[in-house]
């Protein structure tokens, strides 16, 4: 169940791309909770490591998602209750 909630946030992405813009406005998330957000994409996109190879036929991708659904994930779920509910983003 959890894999199927990751994937429909995945797909929605596109409608998370205002909240996060939201986010990293926002006076109600502080400072720490934005540039801990920024280190692990950064981290994310800087890390070379690969638990699938990207070579593999479309099954590299999978782990990229994975990490990415993840961080998006975090994200959401350190953002202000009142941004959540602005975005429709409860989980």
């Amino acid at each position: 169940m959890k894999f199927l909630k990751r994937l429909k946030f995945l797909i929605n992405f596109r409608k998370s791309v205002p909240f996060l813009v939201a986010f990293f406005k926002s006076n109600d998330v502080s400072n720490s909770k934005k540039v801990l957000s920024i280190g692990l994409v950064l981290a994310y996109i800087l890390v070379p490591f690969d638990i699938i190879p990207d070579f593999l036929l479309g099954f590299g991708i999978i782990d990229d998602l994975t990490v990415l659904t993840l961080v998006l994930q975090f994200i959401v779920s350190i953002a202000p209750d009142d941004l959540k509910n602005q975005y429709k983003l409860n989980q």
